[in-house]
C-alpha cells in the first residue's frame, strides 16, 4: 500500500475536520464506540496514553500537597438538593438508579456527575478542628453525565478524570488553592501535552454550577475551536452551609470552611489529537507518546537486521526511552505509514547496509524529516532528539496559536473573527445580554477573562463602558 492509498483511510483535515477526527481515533485504535449510546472503550494504545498523563499529573498534584482517595459512584438524590444550584446545573445530565436487587430502592441514586456533595457529606464527618484543615484530596475515577451529542474523548456519557476537593480556614487561602491548581493544569498543559493555554476567570453564564467563580483553561485546536481543557473553581462557603462543614476555630467559635475543586479529564487526548494533527493522523508529545521510538527492521529477512534491531531495542529501554520494534510480518512501507499514523514521536530503520555502516536512519513524525545516526551514540542521539521534539511542538503550537489571535470591537469584528478561525479577544460590559447576543449572531461564547492584558474602553456590542477583556471563540 503507497502514502496516498494509505493517508486516504481518514479524511482531509482541511476539507472535513470532524470525520477526520473520528477517522483517527478509531483507525489509530485509540478508541471504539461501546454498546450503550455514548459510551466510548479505551483501547490500550489510547489507555496508554491516559495512563503517561495520569503518571504526570499526579506526580504534580502530590507535590503540590494533595493526596489521593475514592468515593463512591453511587449518591442518594437527596444530596443534590441541599445546593440548589448545583443540582439544577446538573440535573439533565444525571442518571439515575432507581432499581436494585429486584426491587424498588427507597431512594434514588445518582450516578456521579461530579463528587461535590458526597465528598462534602464525608468531609463534615471527618473535619472537627481548625487542626484538621486544610484538607487536600483528589481523586482519579469515572463519571456519567447523560450527554446528547457526544463524541469520543470530546464528550461522552462516560468518562475517566480527577477531581480534587479541599477545604480552608479562609477564602484567601481556598483562592490560592484555585489559583495554584490553575497553574499547575497550564503548566502541565504547556510542559507534558506541548499544548499553549489561555487561563482566566469564566463569566457567571459560563462557571460551574454552584461555584462562586471558575477559572479554565482554553486551547485551540487546528479548526480555531477552543476546547476547555481543565477547571478550578473557588466555592467558597456555598458547599460548606449545605453540606454543614464546619470546624472549631483557635477562639472557640465553630466556622464553615473555604471549599474549591478542580478537575481534567480523558478529554486531554481530544486535545492532543486536535492540537497536533495532521493529514497522516496522529503526531503525539514524546512525553505522553505510548511508543516514543518505533524500530523498523529493513529487509529482516537477512541475517543480523532483527538481531541488531533487538540490540537496539534493548539499548534504548535500559535508557529511559519507551521504544519497541515492530516485529510483524508487513512490509516496511506498510509499518512506516501506520506508525506516522499512530503519531509515534521518532521512527528508526535499520537494515543490512545500515549496519554495515554502523548507521540507522531516524524519522522524526513532527517534521517527517529524516537524518543518518551513529549506532554508537544512539540512545544519546535519541534522548536528546525527543526533547527537541517535545519543546519543538510546544513551540510551533504557540507559534500557531498566536498567530490566529485577532482583536474586535464590535460584533461584526467577533463574527469575522471566528468565522475566519481565530481566538477574538473584545471589550464586554459584564451584562449577560451581551454575551448572549454574541451567542446568537456569532455562535460563539465567553471562554475566559483576561483583564491582566488591559481592558479596552468599550463593550464590542453595545458600546457601554468594558468591564472585561474576554476570549471569544466557537468552542466544542
Amino acid at each position: 500500500m503507497n502514502d496516498k492509498q494509505f493517508v486516504t483511510q481518514i479524511a482531509d483535515i482541511d476539507a472535513d475536520f470532524t470525520q477526520w477526527y473520528t477517522d483517527v481515533v478509531l483507525k489509530t485504535e485509540l478508541v471504539d464506540y461501546g454498546p450503550v449510546k455514548g459510551t466510548m472503550v479505551i483501547r490500550p494504545y489510547g489507555y496508554a496514553i491516559w495512563e503517561n498523563i495520569q503518571k504526570d499529573m499526579d506526580a504534580r498534584f502530590k507535590a503540590a500537597g494533595s493526596k489521593n482517595a475514592y468515593f463512591p459512584l453511587l449518591i442518594p438524590m437527596s444530596f443534590f438538593s441541599k445546593e440548589a444550584e448545583h443540582v439544577e446545573g446538573f440535573a439533565p445530565e444525571v442518571a439515575v438508579v432507581t432499581h436494585a436487587g429486584g426491587a424498588k430502592l427507597e431512594e434514588p441514586l445518582a450516578i456521579r456527575p461530579t463528587s461535590e456533595t458526597i465528598i462534602g457529606t464525608m468531609y463534615a464527618k471527618w473535619i472537627q478542628s481548625y487542626r484538621d484543615l486544610p484538607v487536600i484530596m483528589n481523586q482519579w475515577c469515572n463519571v456519567m453525565r447523560w450527554e446528547k451529542t457526544t463524541r469520543p474523548f470530546l464528550r461522552t456519557s462516560e468518562f475517566l478524570w480527577q477531581e480534587g476537593h479541599t477545604v480552608h480556614t479562609t477564602e484567601e487561602e481556598a483562592m490560592e488553592e484555585t489559583m495554584r491548581m490553575l497553574q499547575v493544569y497550564k503548566d502541565f498543559a504547556e510542559q507534558t501535552l506541548a499544548i499553549p493555554v489561555i487561563c482566566g476567570r469564566k463569566t457567571e453564564k459560563e462557571k460551574f454550577a454552584g461555584a462562586v467563580a471558575t477559572f479554565g483553561m482554553e486551547a485551540m485546536m487546528l479548526d480555531g475551536k477552543s476546547l476547555q481543557a481543565g477547571t478550578s473553581h473557588y466555592l467558597g462557603q456555598n458547599f460548606a452551609k449545605s453540606f454543614d462543614i464546619k470546624y472549631l476555630d483557635k477562639d472557640g467559635t465553630l466556622k464553615y470552611g473555604y471549599t474549591t475543586s478542580w478537575g481534567t479529564s480523558t478529554r486531554l487526548i481530544g486535545a492532543i489529537i486536535m492540537a497536533h494533527g495532521d493529514k497522516r493522523g496522529l503526531v503525539l508529545p514524546p512525553k505522553v507518546a505510548p511508543i516514543q521510538a518505533i524500530i523498523i527492521p529493513v529487509a529482516a529477512h537477512k541475517g543480523g537486521v532483527n538481531e541488531k534491531a533487538a540490540e537496539l531495542e534493548a539499548a534504548l529501554v535500559k535508557a529511559g526511552v519507551r521504544a519497541e520494534v515492530d516485529r510483524r510480518d508487513m512490509s516496511p512501507g506498510w509499518k512506516f505509514n501506520e506508525w506516522e499514523m499512530k503519531g509515534v514521536p521518532l521512527r528508526i530503520e535499520i537494515g543490512p547496509r545500515d549496519i554495515e555502516n554502523n548507521k540507522a536512519i531516524i524519522m522524526r513524525r513532527d517534521t517527517l524529516e529524516k537524518q543518518e545516526i551513529s549506532l554508537d551514540n544512539l540512545t544519546e542521539t535519541v534522548t536528546a532528539l525527543l526533547d527537541t521534539v517535545q519543546k519543538d511542538m510546544l513551540v510551533k503550537s504557540r507559534e500557531r496559536r498566536d498567530s490566529k489571535i485577532v482583536e474586535a470591537d464590535s460584533v461584526d469584528g467577533i463574527l469575522k473573527g471566528v468565522e475566519g478561525k481565530n481566538f477574538v479577544k473584545a471589550g464586554w460590559c459584564g451584562c449577560r445580554e451581551c454575551e448572549d447576543k454574541i451567542k446568537e449572531v456569532a455562535q460563539a461564547t465567553a471562554r475566559v477573562m483576561v483583564d491582566e492584558e488591559g481592558v479596552p474602553e468599550k463593550c464590542a456590542v453595545c458600546g457601554k463602558p468594558a468591564k472585561h477583556k474576554v476570549v471569544f471563540a466557537r468552542a466544542y
